[in-house]
């Protein structure tokens, strides 16, 4: 809320200043670190952060306080992501089948990607993603599908509040690299996070702009049901299935 609103809640603004500064933070935080953070008192928070745990919003452990999944619980409740779930689900765990491979659907949140379903690998090995997981557009393969298959002014404005996240010299880079994305239909990349996982991420489409991003973080290894490029058609066979039982809910 800014200065020249015309109605103030102090106290509500104060929750959301700590529910924001926890869903940014890799780590737990101290009474203390987020009173410095948000340049309050601990006086100021003290309460707030006792009626945030009563409610069930955050967590306390030794190491301090952390968000818990009630607001993303609230979130995934919402009609069109249920949706969007309900239907994806048995379609990712035949593609978990048929490739041997995890897989994740991602939609975007601001200047982030945030993972809302999994399936894990069948058999004993296997990488997976967390639901819950979050990170920014630009730095994953789901969120480089996000950004690439939306409509020129979306996409603009997707780059614009990734830009006024923080400075970072690889969105002046990206738009090319998009377009490229769009062109080939799908994404093919070396994971940025660890070494030996290639990921495979293609666009769940909505009126031809992306509602959400499924991705394959293949592993090559004899738990391998499917070659990369036979995963990759796999993968893009299930984003239409996807795509094709959604769109009856969406005309």
């Amino acid at each position: 809320m800014n200065s020249t609103s015309r109605y103030q809640a102090p106290a509500l603004k104060k929750g959301l200043e700590i529910l924001e500064l926890l869903a940014g933070s890799e780590r737990a935080l101290s009474m203390s670190d987020i009173s410095g953070a948000l340049g309050r008192s601990v006086g100021e928070i003290f309460r707030m952060l006792q009626v945030l745990e009563e409610n069930r919003y955050i967590a306390r452990d030794e190491e301090g306080y952390r968000l818990t999944n009630r607001l993303f619980a609230l979130g995934m409740g919402r009609p069109p992501i249920r949706d969007l779930t309900v239907t994806s689900l048995p379609i990712m765990q035949d593609l978990a089948r048929a490739t041997g491979q995890s897989c994740h659907l991602a939609v975007p949140s601001g200047a982030e990607m945030v993972v809302i379903a999994g399936v894990e690998a069948p058999g004993l090995s296997g990488f997976a993603v967390r639901v819950g997981y979050r990170r920014p557009l630009h730095r994953s393969a789901s969120g480089r599908v996000l950004l690439a298959f939306q409509p020129p002014a979306v996409r603009a404005a997707m780059l614009a509040e990734i830009s006024a996240a923080g400075d970072d010299p690889e969105i002046e880079a990206l738009s090319p690299r998009l377009d490229a994305l769009l062109a080939d239909g799908d994404s093919i990349t070396p994971s940025p996070v660890l070494d030996g996982i290639t990921d495979l991420s293609a666009p769940i489409l909505e009126h031809d702009a992306a509602r959400a991003a499924l991705t394959v973080p293949f592993v090559a290894g004899r738990a391998a049901r499917a070659t990369l490029d036979d995963s990759r058609a796999l993968l893009r066979g299930a984003v239409r299935a996807i795509g094709e039982q959604l769109q009856p809910t969406l005309d």
